[in-house]
């Protein structure tokens, strides 16, 4: 969604600002906003409030455990925790975060389980959102490698760089001042 809006913007000619893109974006998901602005940031709220990140570059390993999970399965799950305590943006960095969705996740979904214990054998092991996926970052693309090549045949895996700014920012402004 938020490269349909940055590319309609563009080729369209329209001027809005990333601020306006914003506005309509958080409409259509509360990650479209970051992605608008194509920075690595901290998203709040329904994905309104960001602050910018400065983090250093990481790889990172990506398992699909072969399970789908449906969002809106894990949002009305009555165990959800609802209430948790705000964290704040140095507590954030310095713990990795939490994800109140892992716990319903584990609970409903033994392959992601399974999954995450093999990956936290070494290293810190996340689930991307509501899941399937989950993964863990590395210092390097070969230390990501390394555990990539043991991971069982029945799960799929990708090493990934981080990026801190995306390319389709640059290549935007580079083709409208053309």
């Amino acid at each position: 969604a938020a490269t349909t809006l940055l590319v309609l913007n563009t080729a369209w000619a329209c001027g809005l600002s990333v601020d306006e893109l914003a506005a309509l974006g958080v409409q259509l998901g509360a990650d479209v906003p970051v992605f608008l602005r194509g920075a690595s940031a901290l998203g709040e709220g329904v994905g309104e409030r960001l602050t910018p990140l400065d983090l250093p570059e990481k790889w990172f390993l990506v398992i699909h455990p072969g399970v789908s999970v449906p969002t809106a399965a894990v949002f009305q799950a009555p165990e959800l925790t609802r209430n948790s305590p705000i964290l704040t943006i140095p507590a954030l960095l310095a713990s990795g975060g939490r994800n109140d969705c892992e716990p319903v996740v584990r609970q409903r979904y033994p392959e992601v389980a399974e999954a995450i214990d093999w990956l936290a054998r070494f290293a810190p092991a996340r689930l991307t959102g509501t899941g399937s996926c989950l993964f863990a970052s590395f210092n390097s693309a070969a230390a990501a490698e390394r555990v990539a090549a043991r991971v069982p045949d029945r799960w799929r895996a990708w090493v990934v760089r981080g990026l801190a700014r995306s390319p389709l920012i640059d290549r935007l402004q580079d083709w409208a001042s053309s």
